[in-house]
């Protein structure tokens, strides 16, 4: 029904579901107002200051490798104590300890392969989507998806071509998604403000 009985504010009763769970977030409007300052602070300087990102980016993917890596050592050790399968767990943190001490004595390297990677599956998706138009039997949108083919085919040749300015641009495209996504949780948090004092101003009315 949305309410219970319980020992509230004047034996009021409490919030339960869907109530409840918006009554909570409006009480944390606070919160989300401070992800959305966050979110457009990373969207300005990943617009602005792309590099920065860039390096900031390689940064964590690096110390996030190397933890994960000594994890699966750690596990790995300790399935070998219980008499269980040790070796892929052992190879698993020894690659990730490599990609990560990579990624930090050459972010560069990394930066490159991961836009290679990037254009590759661009290239191999955007041929078979071009493959799928004319061997499908459509009535309708076949040259959508020839487009479609064709705009993802030249995108991977354009990211091998020039990896640096691809890197840059999929930097820009994050620093936009996390501004306007700064913007509209801005926007929530203080229509959550709104909803938590409205209660308030009207229990002393």
């Amino acid at each position: 029904m949305g309410v219970t009985a319980g020992p509230g504010a004047g034996g009021a009763p409490y919030p339960t579901g869907m109530a409840a769970r918006s009554a909570i977030l409006a009480y944390n409007w606070w919160a989300v107002a401070l992800r959305g300052v966050f979110a457009i602070l990373f969207g300005l300087v990943a617009l602005f200051l792309p590099g920065v990102t860039i390096a900031s980016l390689v940064l964590l993917f690096a110390v996030y490798m190397l933890v994960d890596g000594l994890f699966a050592i750690v596990s790995a050790a300790r399935a070998a104590a219980h008499h269980q399968r040790w070796g892929l767990l052992i190879l698993e943190g020894v690659v990730d300890i490599i990609a990560g001490a990579v990624a930090f004595v050459l972010p560069a390297v990394t930066v490159f392969v991961f836009v290679t990677l990037l254009g590759a599956w661009a290239v191999v998706s955007g041929i078979a989507m071009t493959i799928a138009a004319f061997r499908l039997h459509l009535t309708h949108g076949r040259w959508l998806l020839l487009l479609c083919g064709l705009i993802s085919v030249v995108w991977g040749l354009l990211l091998f071509m020039f990896p640096v300015a691809g890197a840059v641009v999929l930097t820009w495209w994050l620093g936009g998604y996390a501004f306007a996504f700064g913007i509209v949780l801005l926007v929530l948090s203080f229509r959550l403000r709104s909803r938590h004092i409205e209660p308030q101003a009207g229990a002393f009315g």
